[in-house]
This record gives structure tokens, sequence and C-alpha cells, in this order.
């Protein structure tokens, strides 16, 4: 099956330059492309692409309200385009339903390989993404209470989410747990299910409202 993209930046030169690398993968294809988030959510509800490489900083409607309603029509899975500077639109667009980041000087292997995690239905959260997000949070005044508990969330399963919110993969939550990945994996999903949850970035971002997370972890 071919992954097909949408490239949403309103630079010509990234937005080429991604296409060749996109195109160059033997399963991906750039289906469209468009240079501002009107464009960009015309293009999805048109061309139906199972990922759309959305900047975050775009003329008119920008990458983050694109990406919100995108994600409410669930017609595609949304990867932010990014660089380390954009730290105060992290929050905003987890919020709005990204499913990851790409960083705009990564690895070209690591780009490809982060397109393929999310087409498959999981999310992509870096260490320095996540580190930013606590760090939002730190800097919210008055933070809603934490509630007690998470309704119908075994002890097991809120350590999962603990270690999901701090950016572990299901391999390193089973080395951490001393768990199989499989069952690393069945946690993660019962979590999704119970928590109603779409992806793993929705998991972070309930691990940190729910305070499992701080600034000092």
């Amino acid at each position: 099956m071919t992954i097909r993209v949408v490239l949403a930046d309103d630079q010509e030169l990234i937005r080429a330059g991604l296409r060749m690398v996109i195109d160059a993968a033997p399963d991906l294809h750039v289906a469209g492309e468009a240079e501002t988030g009107t464009q960009a959510v015309r293009q999805v509800r048109r061309l139906r692409p199972e990922v759309v490489v959305m900047d975050i900083r775009m003329p008119g409607m920008d990458g983050i309200e694109a990406t919100q309603m995108i994600a409410a029509e669930a017609t595609a899975r949304v990867v932010m385009l990014t660089t380390y500077d954009d730290d105060a639109n992290v929050y905003a667009s987890l919020r709005a339903g990204a499913s990851g980041f790409l960083v705009k000087d990564m690895a070209l292997d690591d780009m490809i390989s982060a397109i393929r995690v999310v087409a498959a239905g999981d999310a992509l959260i870096a260490p320095g993404v996540t580190r930013r997000l606590i760090a939002e949070f730190a800097r919210r005044p008055e933070p809603a209470p934490a509630p007690a508990s998470l309704p119908g969330v075994t002890d097991r399963e809120r350590q999962v989410l603990t270690l999901v919110g701090r950016g572990l993969s299901n391999a390193e939550l089973a080395a951490e747990l001393h768990i199989s990945p499989g069952t690393a994996k069945t946690h993660v999903a019962n979590l999704l299910t119970k928590l109603g949850a779409r992806d793993r970035v929705q998991l972070v971002i309930l691990a940190y409202e729910h305070r499992l997370i701080t600034p000092s972890h």
C-alpha cells in the first residue's frame, strides 16, 4: 500500500526538498501540495491522503487551525513541520490533533520513518518535544486541579500512562517495567480505549493534565 502525503508549507523550496525525499521512498507518494492552511484543508478533503506534513507558520489560516479542522473530520493524520524554536506552538499543535512532529533539519531516514509511524496509526513525540510540552504546562498559571483517579485505569496502566507521558516507546516501557513488548503494547491499547484517546499524543496530554508528569520529571 502506498502512503499518500500532502505537503503544506508556504516555502516552495522546502516543499520541493520534502517532495524529493518522500517520493524517493517506494511506499510513499506526494499526492498534493499547499501553500496555506486553507489550501491544505481543501487538498485533504479532495485527495483523502493518509498523512499531512503541515508547517506551523503559514499566511492566513496557520497550520494549527488547519490541523484542528482536519483532525475534526478524521480524514488524515497530521505531522507538524517545525523548528526547535517553535516552543510556544507545540502544546497548541498537539491539542489541535497533531500526531507528531518533524523537525526541518532532522535526518532524512528519520523523517521517512516518522511519516510511516503516523500513517500506521501511532504517534510520534520526540523527547525534546516532550520536554517542551512539560515546560508549557509549567508556565500555565492556576493549573486545573488534578483528578484523584482515572476511571477504570488500573495501577499498572497508570504506571504505563506516566511513562508514555515521559515519551517512552513501547520497547522502553517494557524494559522499564520488566514486561514483554507485547504486554506493553496491550497496556497502551487498553489506555487508548478506556480514556477515549485517539492516539499516543492524546495519552501524553492526559498524563500531563492529570499531573502524572511534572516539570521536575
